[in-house]
């Protein structure tokens, strides 16, 4: 009797496990181009990569006939896919919340450079004194605008490189912008 329900155990479990795992296969696929959409490829970069190779090892062990293995593979890819999903959601806002703080902080000195540069000219500052101060002012808006670009499209990696050099520079205006002598208004008689 026991031998019977042995027999028919290894009978079950074979039968259970006779075709390929195709169906958990297609779900950890689906997880993995989910987790892609969602930037994993940059933002999860590891647990990405794990989930592919999970899912490749799954095909092997299709291959080999292991379905066991296979089904343990594919719901090893899919968890991982999924895990990879919610680190680049979390990274994508962490990006983003950098790339907007530092275009914030940028685009203030851009503007407090703007207003003491008319509030030089107002005092007749010699143009000429103020050409690089005005140069530094449009290639930091020009700058600005790029970042926003990126921002917008979700390249919130450029953002940094775009805009860190412009820190000291304006910082530098705003130094030589106080410095300018400024000449005294005519009197009027």
């Amino acid at each position: 009797m026991c031998r019977r329900a042995a027999i028919g155990l290894l009978l079950l479990l074979a039968a259970g496990c006779s075709e390929p795992p195709q169906k958990e296969i297609n779900q950890a696929q689906g997880a993995i181009d989910t987790a892609r959409a969602a930037g994993a490829d940059k933002y999860a970069a590891e647990e990405y990569s794990a989930a592919q190779s999970a899912l490749q090892k799954s095909h092997d062990a299709v291959g080999q006939r292991d379905y066991r293995q296979a089904l343990s593979y594919a719901l090893d890819a899919r968890e991982r896919a999924q895990d990879a999903a919610r680190q680049a959601a979390e990274g994508k806002a962490r990006a983003r919340s950098a790339a907007e703080h530092i275009y914030s902080e940028i685009s203030a000195r851009a503007m407090q450079l703007e207003t003491r540069l008319n509030a030089a000219e107002a005092a007749r500052v010699p143009p000429r004194e103020l050409q690089g101060i005005r140069t530094t002012l449009a290639e930091s808006r020009t700058a600005l605008q790029e970042a926003r670009t990126a921002i917008d499209t979700g390249n919130y990696a450029d953002v940094p490189n775009t805009l860190t050099p412009f820190r000291e520079r304006l910082d530098q205006a705003l130094s030589e912008v106080e410095g300018v002598p400024q000449r005294p208004g005519r009197r009027r008689k």
